[in-house]
């Protein structure tokens, strides 16, 4: 693996890793009542993502530029199935952290009431009251939230078919585009701006079902309309349903690569 490749794994692993963990977010949310501080929270953490997401493009579209222009191609996509890997990683470590996420959210919200400041809030966290807290919020998932999944009360199927789908275009989108530049290099450009469209679509996708879905269960729980045990059975299933789709990317990693280069083609 080239310091390219795996400075793009560890941008992906961070991607993935803090939008698996923006689900905890929600839980907090419900815990304290504070619906709205925690959905700024939860913007930054999408900013964070984005910023990594912002140089994991060009990072990977050099390695891409560089291996044509030596004709040393063969291994390309080993490089693109480690860096899918990445997202499923990200993914696990994410979904294990959710419990321990959960519940420094959720005193991040209530001291955001007294400081009223994201720096003074990141500050305190590096005292030793702040370190304290982190030591005692870490926890592994209990027993009963998993179990809970075969409780009555079920999430619609087409939102768990609609997370794993968005996740799995997600987690290709740029990489079939890149890997799109090996098949047709004299196309490599417009295959790489053809990823917004699938991008695009999976986040379309995510906010039409996933999203509204998430918030309205968020202020039922909050305003105790419905129970939190729900609220992380929900969180549970779309973490695991996340979880396939980044699996399903690897299987549609090197076909949505053919119809990128195709459709680069015909435009």
């Amino acid at each position: 693996m080239s310091s390219q490749i795996a400075l793009v794994f560890i941008f992906t692993f961070v991607i993935h890793l803090i939008s698996t963990l923006a689900y905890s977010v929600r839980i907090a949310g419900a815990r304290t009542g504070r619906v709205a501080v925690s959905l700024s929270l939860f913007n930054i953490l999408i900013l964070f993502s984005r910023t990594a997401n912002s140089l994991q493009g060009p990072l990977l579209a050099k390695h891409v530029e560089e291996d044509i222009l030596r004709g040393t191609t063969a291994g390309a996509v080993t490089d693109f199935r480690w860096v899918l890997f990445a997202s499923t990683l990200a993914t696990i470590i994410g979904g294990l952290l959710i419990p321990t996420a959960q519940r420094l959210f959720s005193t991040a919200v209530e001291a955001f009431d007294v400081y009223r400041s994201i720096p003074r809030l990141v500050l305190r966290v590096f005292t030793a009251s702040g370190l304290e807290h982190i030591r005692q919020a870490v926890t592994v998932p209990a027993k009963e939230n998993i179990l809970q999944i075969r409780s009555t009360r079920r999430v619609p199927v087409t939102l768990l078919v609609a997370n794993t789908i968005g996740a799995a275009l997600l987690s290709v989108g740029v990489l079939a585009s890149l890997y799109a530049g090996y098949l047709t290099p004299e196309l490599r450009s417009t295959s790489s701006n053809l990823s917004a469209l699938v991008n695009g679509f999976s986040t379309i996708l995510l906010m039409i079902f996933i999203d509204p879905y998430l918030s309205v269960l968020t202020d039922d729980v909050a305003n105790k309309r419905t129970s939190g045990a729900f609220l992380r059975k929900c969180v549970t299933l779309f973490a695991v349903t996340r979880l396939i789709g980044t699996v399903l990317a690897q299987f549609l990693l090197v076909p949505a690569a053919h119809l990128i280069a195709l459709i680069a083609h015909l435009l």
